[in-house]
């Protein structure tokens, strides 16, 4: 279908556009930005005044749950592309699960589904996962979720062996042995409350270990939910000294720290936890000056997950339909350009995929589109999120910013 979309502004963080123009899209792939090719004749004009016309946005990290119902969701807060990790039930262990999830997330033709395959069988953190046939089934990269490998013998032979074949790393920096008991950062709240704490150093630990076999092996590294101002220095640094890495933030925590915990609020547990204002601050720079991009960490959970004791409760929230109007919510507030608030949401994570075609609206790119209304007020509450998960420790809140209409090569509305 030929699809024309017009008079919205237009704004392509890695083409550099930020004007009033129109789109033209054919056979599911942008034809280009500006005027209509002489022989363009659409059979579908969507009146984009007033809105926002973005390249789709591209969530690295999400675990749907119910795949249909959270995959609206996904199209509901904008988000075209998501990342799924390989720690659900069953793990993404065999070439044969990974086929039958793309699959069913194909036949839905909603959000673009990328898997990331087990690095190890089972999750075990032992044996290596047969990565050769994950990634022919689809997995873009390789994880162990939020499950460790206690061997570092045995994560060295799966970055040796990754690196061989091209094949990128997806990890979560959260030492075992320093973070086993902890629920809560460790700091002054935690103390308060009597919480057994995670220290940074759980983080800036596992980091340290994970950047130090990228340089030795080479392999590509993306470290998943940096949650700390040391750990985002490390990574920045590493960058510097040209090693292969790159890392995502939670959504949560450029808003969120240990003091939103209140009284044992639940809501407010997360994996890695929220940590000191300073830390939220450094997350807030370092996204900012493109050391780290952004992601909605969704975790779908039921409602008696939160109804238990803070300790025993399982971390996570809600972040699909949050996504973007937290995400301009942090730019309004660090008082950035909008193509740079967007950019962490769609160019930088498709470079990190290593995706051409993905986040961009550029000739040829694939046509998927977030329209939103960048102004729209809307009441964050259980009725007005579409996925089935409610949980977050925002709801009640006015959120400024509201996906209008999403396009996945060239289809919705």
């Amino acid at each position: 279908m030929k699809i024309a979309i017009k008079n919205g502004r237009v704004i392509d963080p890695k083409n550099q556009i930020d004007q009033i123009a129109d789109v033209f899209i054919a056979a599911g792939k942008i034809v280009c930005v500006g005027a209509a090719p002489a022989d363009f004749q659409a059979e579908r004009e969507i009146d984009a005044t007033g809105l926002v016309v973005a390249p789709g946005l591209i969530d690295l990290c999400a675990r749907p749950g119910r795949l249909e119902t959270e995959l609206r969701a996904a199209i509901a807060g904008g988000v075209t592309t998501l990342v799924c990790p390989p720690d659900l039930d069953p793990p993404l262990d065999e070439p044969e699960l990974v086929e039958r999830l793309v699959q069913e997330a194909t036949d839905l033709k909603l959000t673009r589904l990328l898997p990331l395959g087990a690095l190890t069988q089972n999750l075990d953190g032992e044996r290596l996962a047969e990565m050769a046939g994950l990634a022919a089934a689809g997995c873009v990269a390789f994880s162990q979720g939020k499950r460790p490998v206690l061997d570092t013998q045995s994560l060295l032979r799966a970055f040796e062996y990754a690196a061989t074949f091209g094949f990128a790393i997806w990890m979560q920096p959260q030492d075992f042995y320093l973070s086993r008991n902890g629920f809560a950062h460790d700091g002054e709240v935690a103390s308060r409350l009597g919480m057994t704490g995670i220290p940074v150093s759980a983080e800036t630990v596992a980091i340290a270990t994970f950047l130090t076999l990228a340089a030795d092996t080479g392999v590509r590294l993306h470290l998943r939910r940096i949650s700390s101002a040391i750990g985002m220095n490390m990574v920045a640094r590493a960058k510097t000294e040209g090693i292969p890495v790159t890392c995502d933030v939670g959504i949560h925590h450029l808003h969120l720290s240990e003091h939103n915990i209140g009284f044992f609020d639940t809501l407010a547990r997360f994996d890695p936890p929220l940590r000191s204002i300073d830390d939220r601050d450094a997350l807030r720079q370092g996204v900012a000056q493109g050391v780290a991009v952004l992601c909605s960490d969704h975790t779908q959970l039921s409602h008696d997950d939160k109804l238990l004791p803070f300790g025993e409760a399982k971390p996570g929230a809600t972040g699909l339909e949050l996504l973007l109007p937290l995400t301009l919510q942090w730019g309004r507030e660090a008082q950035l350009p909008l193509a740079t608030t967007l950019a962490p949401l769609t160019a930088a994570p498709a470079a990190i995929l290593g995706r051409d075609d993905l986040g961009h609206l550029g000739a040829g790119a694939a046509a998927d589109l977030c329209l939103f209304a960048p102004d729209e007020a809307w009441q964050l509450a259980p009725e007005t999120l579409r996925s089935a998960s409610k949980h977050t420790p925002l709801l009640g809140q006015e959120l400024i910013g509201k996906a209008k209409i999403t396009l996945v090569g060239g289809v919705g509305g």
